[in-house]
């Protein structure tokens, strides 16, 4: 639809991990960028980047409307994104709330613009296991967190959004990772400073995708998918035990030993309490726990690679490419 021709692209989000690399590919791509953020948003990242700013609440239709005047392609990006003790009303307004409000401004538009949606493959639920493609039905009951909630009825808004006849494209990214990562990068830097003994869960079989090759399929789902397509995007699975040997092999850190078991989910089922009393997001609790060791999604990416010709560095490159960023503070790294 795009391909080889400039566009302008609005990115819900655009000042947060994903939304950032994603304003900087598509500047770098030489497509014209606006970025939709809070009056109170951190701008940091997205410092010397060529995008216009538009400020507004995710749920404020009016700003969304000036936000979208003129626009080709809306990346909704922006999200919250939280587990363990959660402000569940806040996750709602954000998730769903912010997203039907953000397809309420397309419909608006005079020539309504096309939408990549940043989804998650928490929509598919506990696949205990099953590697599974995008044509998987959920079949768990209920949700293991809020998150996983509103992102389901967020999915299902955006399903219906292409059934009225809107063009939209979904995209599942497994854990999302890079060197300016706000959840499992701070978790490296601790163990590349050897700090790190113990970790839960070391079996854990997780997918992931480096955030500069997530966006670029996300790119590629606005310049060829179908409206109504749905992308799983992951470079391949791995243990979380596996993560870590990668990562100490390169850098010559010891992995950490595998936490026994039963001494986590004690101390999970104690401070889930606590934090509950005193609405403190306790570095464990059960919903962690639950994550930990109960909940298995596993997930094929071919569909991407094959449709898109989406190509993703590897995971040991992914990874030690990560750790040897974090070891060098001076690169290039916008983001660091």
């Amino acid at each position: 639809m795009y391909q080889n021709k400039r566009m302008k692209a609005l990115v819900t989000g655009a000042n947060g991990f994903t939304g950032s690399h994603l304003v900087k590919l598509l500047g770098d791509q030489g497509h014209g960028v606006v970025g939709f953020v809070r009056r109170t948003s951190d701008l940091s990242r997205l410092a010397d980047m060529e995008v216009q700013l538009v400020y507004g609440d995710i749920t404020d239709g009016d700003a969304l409307n000036q936000a979208m005047a003129n626009v080709d392609v809306v990346f909704h990006i922006a999200a919250c994104v939280d587990l363990g003790i959660v402000d569940a009303d806040r996750m709602e307004r954000v998730n769903v709330g912010g997203t039907r409000a953000v397809l309420a401004a397309v419909r608006s538009q005079p020539t309504p613009p096309k939408v990549v949606y940043c989804s998650t493959i928490g929509i598919y639920g506990d696949t205990a296991g099953q590697v599974i493609d995008e044509t998987y039905q959920r079949t768990q009951e209920g949700f293991s967190s809020a998150y996983d909630e509103t992102k389901f009825k967020a999915q299902q808004l955006v399903n219906q959004h292409v059934e009225d006849g809107y063009s939209a494209v979904s995209s599942m990214p497994g854990g999302i990772f890079g060197a300016d990562d706000p959840h499992f990068g701070p978790v490296i830097k601790f163990f590349l400073k050897g700090r790190l003994p113990l970790w839960p869960g070391c079996d854990r079989i997780t997918g992931i995708v480096h955030v500069d090759d997530l966006v670029q399929a996300m790119v590629l789902a606005a310049e060829k998918a179908p409206s109504g397509e749905h992308f799983i995007i992951s470079a391949g699975e791995l243990s979380i035990g596996q993560m870590f040997q990668i990562l100490g092999q390169a850098t010559g850190v010891k992995a950490p030993a595998d936490a026994p078991k039963p001494l986590v989910r004690a101390i999970g089922g104690i401070l889930d309490p606590i934090g509950k009393a005193f609405s403190w997001n306790a570095p464990l609790n059960n919903e962690l726990v639950h994550y930990i060791y109960d909940r298995c999604v596993r997930i094929s990416g071919e569909k991407a690679m094959r449709d898109l010709g989406w190509q993703p560095r590897p995971v040991p490159e992914i990874l030690t490419g990560i750790a040897n960023e974090l070891q060098t503070p001076s690169s290039n790294s916008p983001h660091l």
